[in-house]
């Protein structure tokens, strides 16, 4: 088995949380973009797996589930609002 230092586990950590907060801020803006148009109900979509992906990587699971029911909620607004787009 393989033995970290402290700065692997530190630089891995970090990393960690500058992937969760590019992504959570993503997220948050595709979200307040939503109105404008439907791609970015897909952006936020995938924002929210990765934010999910996220979630389990760090070990904190339920925010992880909670991410992925976001994220089908995301792609079933997403699929329903091309099909009211079409004439």
């Amino acid at each position: 088995m393989e033995t970290y230092t402290e700065e692997e586990k530190l630089r891995t950590a970090m990393v960690v949380t500058v992937y969760g907060v590019s992504v959570l801020t993503m997220m948050m803006v595709f979200y307040a973009l939503e109105s404008r148009h439907r791609h970015f109900v897909l952006a936020f979509g995938i924002c929210c797996i990765l934010s999910s992906l996220y979630g389990f990587i760090s070990g904190v699971w339920p925010f992880g589930i909670v991410e992925l029911v976001w994220s089908m909620v995301a792609f079933r607004r997403w699929t329903r609002a091309g099909k009211q787009a079409r004439p």
